[in-house]
């Protein structure tokens, strides 16, 4: 991958979260100059000033993508922003609906009016699978943080900043994956709770997300949306799956069924942004819907093709094998 960190100052907003600490633990290879890890949580920020604490080119800063004063003094003389903050828990989105809304909508706004203020090269919203067709306050919110970041490619006039997103499915063994819950209620005896028998959801793993992520960085032109592929998880083959790998006696399953705002499957492309979906090897480019930005697309993405599906569900992958499963869960650390 072209290193494109090379020398460069990175904005890390969400800095200390599941996907801001690996983004971190992957850009530091790339020899940037110095990399700005923004976050609220004061003792997430300590463990990482401890696991890093010979590097010189760490900065550490407390703020809220919510306090727009704070962030735009974060970001200024930063070449790259990576957005990765985010209230990320559905069921705690739905009963705390404008706080979600307070970080999600308006702290990503206050992004884009901080970039248009400081000029970075690059502004990527880190966004969820959850975002397409959402039918939970979460969802929602992240669909119209896509949407805000795509529209300040329209409105920024002469600046040069590109606004682009990526969205993620479940990032396995993250605090909002179910596999450390699984783990728990193992190790308590049981049961196993889940949703449903039926319940699919895509998945990958830290360390992919944040390297495929670096490659819509380096893509990113004008408001695409980059839909990373990933297998597909059946949510009860992956308990039983856990069970065997850690439990000696019989741990039950259980059926709760669905809690406020969940789904049974997840979706990654709609079928109207089919229409303008591109497909290249490792993910998927999702052209802004204003037809001005969609021209040159051959040039811009070596080796892309037109998406040739009508939409992207877990219900309609081929869900990844048991065997698939345990090396998952081994190459995450997880069993």
């Amino acid at each position: 991958m072209e290193n494109i960190f090379k020398d460069k100052t990175i904005l890390l907003l969400g800095g200390t979260g599941a996907i801001g600490s690996r983004i971190l633990a992957e850009v530091l290879p790339f020899e940037p100059r110095v990399v700005r890890v923004y976050s609220r949580d004061d003792t997430k920020q300590a463990f990482l000033r401890e696991q890093y604490r010979n590097r010189t080119d760490i900065h550490y800063l407390i703020g809220d993508v919510r306090d727009a004063p704070r962030l735009q003094r974060a970001m200024e003389n930063v070449d790259i922003v990576f957005h990765a903050a985010a209230l990320k828990h559905v069921y705690a989105c739905e009963y705390n609906p404008f706080e979600c809304v307070k970080t999600n909508i308006v702290g990503t706004q206050n992004v884009i009016d901080s970039a248009m203020q400081t000029l970075p090269e690059k502004v990527i919203f880190t966004s969820s699978d959850k975002a397409v067709n959402p039918c939970n306050t979460m969802g929602t919110s992240k669909l119209m943080a896509e949407r805000l970041m795509t529209a300040a490619n329209y409105h920024k006039g002469g600046r040069t900043t590109v606004f682009a997103s990526v969205r993620f499915g479940n990032v396995v063994g993250s605090r909002g994956s179910v596999v450390p819950i699984f783990r728990r209620q193992i190790e308590a005896g049981g049961p196993v709770t889940l949703t449903s028998a039926r319940m699919t959801r895509f998945v990958m793993w830290d360390r992919q997300a944040v390297r495929l992520l670096f490659e819509a960085c380096t893509l990113a032109h004008s408001g695409e949306v980059f839909v990373l592929k990933m297998p597909v998880l059946n949510i009860r083959e992956l308990a039983e799956v856990m069970i065997s790998e850690l439990a000696d006696g019989k741990i039950e399953i259980e059926e709760i069924g669905a809690k406020p705002g969940e789904k049974l499957y997840e979706e990654l492309i709609t079928e109207e942004e089919h229409a303008r979906a591109l497909e290249l090897e490792h993910m998927c480019v999702i052209l802004p819907a204003d037809r001005q930005f969609q021209s040159g697309w051959d040039f811009k993405y070596p080796g892309a093709k037109p998406f040739p599906h009508k939409h992207y569900r877990s219900d309609h992958e081929i869900p990844m094998s048991r065997d698939e499963i345990v090396e998952l869960l081994r190459t995450a650390g997880l069993i």
